[in-house]
């Protein structure tokens, strides 16, 4: 979900600033009774982003259990799925009770996905509601920040909204142990933001530590240049998680650097075959190194992600090569030299 390659040139050892974070050992621990971990960024075919998925008027049980069908299918035990503060802010109860329809589904393939709560990814602005239609041939046209950029300026206001929320989840399945893991803050400092986004990165953890939940949490370094925003995430992690775009060598690179913090280590985005970031070159290496994988993308739909994010192709109904996604929503895969792949290194 970015445009920049991850490259990892050094790791900075810094103590956490809070005794809520778990030590190695018990990430490690933790880290051991799950066997390995893989999976995917999903969101359903039918929704644009994070609030048509999970409103109340766009929420698809009948969609989202077959598309996991195809996941289990696959072999994959995790999901990456990102939340909605907006929805929250409109409907709370209702937010956690379709949480709690998915993680049935989730359970019903034997899949333990992690939640996402804030994102500094692409749309600015946001609103409740029926959501825009896909610009064809745009990558992610309508995926959403969260929290809105407009909502930013006034943290008076902003902050409590987003503790309560933050809280509220994670106070209601803290003990839940159909949930994974918790991703607090995807991409900071991304669209331009850069160590604006450190404040709120340093409040997701101390609310969420606040309640400490019974499973992990983390937020993903993704851009080298983010010293102190990486810093801060490094050293507050329950697990480390991290983003990479690139090649098979890059992959180890990164593999290698983030190694030396003696924490567990989860892929938490990676494959855009256009990038040279691919099943086949990325897969085996996580899985000969124990790291969780991730891919981006599962099934081809409303958010458009066939398509490249630097590469608009609005004439296009389907590119040649796709850059994420696995399935057309027919259920027919993208390659079946991947599929293949796939259930090869997860045992299917």
């Amino acid at each position: 979900m970015k445009k920049f390659a991850t490259i990892f040139a050094s790791a900075i050892m810094l103590a956490s600033c809070t005794q809520a974070q778990w030590t190695q050992e018990q990430a490690q621990n933790w880290y051991d009774a799950q066997g390995w971990l893989v999976g995917c960024d999903y969101i359903p075919a039918d929704a644009i982003n994070q609030i048509e998925m999970w409103s109340a008027d766009s929420y698809n049980h009948e969609l989202i259990d077959r598309e996991l069908g195809w996941a289990e299918d696959l072999g994959f035990n995790t999901l990456r799925v990102y939340l909605s503060s907006v929805v929250y802010e409109n409907d709370p109860q209702g937010l956690k009770d379709r949480m709690d329809d998915f993680l049935g589904i989730c359970d019903s393939h034997s899949i333990r996905p992690l939640f996402v709560f804030f994102d500094d990814c692409w749309n600015a602005e946001s609103y409740y509601g029926k959501q825009p239609e896909p610009k064809p041939g745009i990558h992610n046209s309508g995926w959403v920040r969260d929290p809105s950029d407009a909502l930013r300026a006034d943290t008076t206001a902003l902050w409590p909204k987003l503790e309560t929320y933050m809280k509220d989840v994670l106070e209601t399945f803290s003990d839940d142990s159909r949930i994974l893991m918790w991703d607090l803050y995807n991409e900071p400092g991304n669209s331009g933001y850069r160590s604006a986004s450190l404040p709120l990165l340093k409040k997701s953890f101390e609310w969420a530590q606040a309640v400490r939940p019974s499973q992990p949490l983390t937020s993903g370094v993704w851009s080298d240049p983010l010293k102190d925003l990486n810093e801060f995430q490094l050293a507050n992690s329950d697990v480390i998680s991290y983003h990479c775009y690139s090649d098979a060598g890059e992959q180890q690179h990164a593999i290698d650097t983030l190694s030396r913090y003696g924490r567990p280590l989860v892929c938490t985005e990676y494959m855009a075959r256009t990038r040279n970031c691919t099943f086949a070159n990325s897969l085996p290496v996580l899985k000969a190194n124990n790291v969780a994988a991730i891919n981006w993308g599962f099934v081809a739909g409303k958010t458009n992600t066939i398509f490249a994010w630097d590469d608009p192709r609005p004439e296009e109904e389907e590119p040649e090569t796709w850059f994420h996604d696995i399935y057309r929503q027919d259920g027919t895969p993208f390659s079946e030299d991947e599929i293949a792949l796939i259930k090869s290194l997860t045992g299917k």
